[in-house]
């Protein structure tokens, strides 16, 4: 018999034998179970605005405790923060159980905090973590944030969302092509801001990159698709600097990006332009 078992976190549905670790970098089959193995191990920690997520129509002026670990289940080739995005088990990471970074969140309440929003990386991944630290934050009246690419199985995303309290989703593009290059599934990014859109508050960020999807066409489809769901939802429109393994472009043209977010503007109500 086998001992190989499924991921069922994402889309990938990685295939793991007894030890192997996923293609996220974070995920492995300890045998008994698909567990992350990076679960409270965090990377970064910072008390950010929270307009930094970007969330712009979520408690503005407020804080949030920021938490990051490593790992990603997407290969962007632009990523902004690849050092840890990219990394694996071998980086440098500070442990904390849900309760000590709850326990933190409420110390800096004083300040302003919220809440802890789970960013940097992608946070699906570290799911278990997200989870059990997302409960905890209820019995204090904190709010959990994800930033999230949106790769997230459906069952998944369901099972947390009572929890999450709101969600800055990635749009990468309006095609499967531009997710076929990045390692992911558009119709589950679009499912996920969908099934997020009824329960929490969800705002979207879409990175503009020079000869991928800077287009007006693909702009006004993805604006007319997030008006179906609703004309309220904030788009945030960023300009992209060169990072990773897209060095040879230029940052996206300021006057590109404000002509997108233009076209954006002819469906949607909330459209913000970032990076510029």
């Amino acid at each position: 018999m086998s001992d190989k078992k499924i991921c069922e976190i994402c889309p990938h549905h990685c295939r793991l034998d007894v030890g192997e670790i996923g293609k996220c970098r974070a995920r492995k089959n300890f045998g008994d179970k698909i567990f992350p193995i990076n679960y409270g191990e965090l990377t970064s920690l910072a008390l950010d605005p929270i307009e930094k997520k970007p969330l712009y129509h979520f408690f503005p002026k407020s804080f949030i405790l920021s938490a990051g670990s490593y790992g990603c289940n997407l290969n962007c080739p632009f990523c902004q923060n690849f050092e840890i995005s990219m990394a694996d088990s071998n980086f440098p990471t500070k442990k904390f159980s849900p309760e000590e970074l709850v326990n933190l969140a409420v110390q800096l309440v004083p300040k302003k905090n919220i809440g802890i929003a789970f960013t940097y990386n992608e946070p699906i991944i570290s799911y278990e973590f997200i989870f059990d630290t997302s409960k905890l934050l209820k019995k204090f009246n904190l709010k959990s944030v994800l930033v999230t690419n949106g790769n997230i199985s459906s069952h998944a995303l369901e099972k947390i969302l009572p929890f999450i309290d709101a969600m800055n989703i990635d749009l990468k593009g309006f095609s499967q092509k531009i997710y076929d290059e990045l390692g992911g599934d558009f119709e589950t990014v679009k499912n996920t801001i969908k099934i997020s859109a009824k329960s929490c508050h969800v705002e979207v960020t879409s990175l503009i990159v020079p000869q991928m999807n800077d287009s007006e066409n693909e702009m006004l489809q993805e604006a007319e698709w997030l008006a179906g769901i609703s004309e309220n939802i904030p788009l945030h429109v960023s300009r992209f600097f060169p990072r990773y393994k897209i060095l040879n472009r230029p940052p996206t043209d300021i006057k590109k990006i404000y002509e997108l977010a233009e076209n954006a503007r002819k469906f949607l109500k909330y459209v913000y332009v970032g990076n510029c």
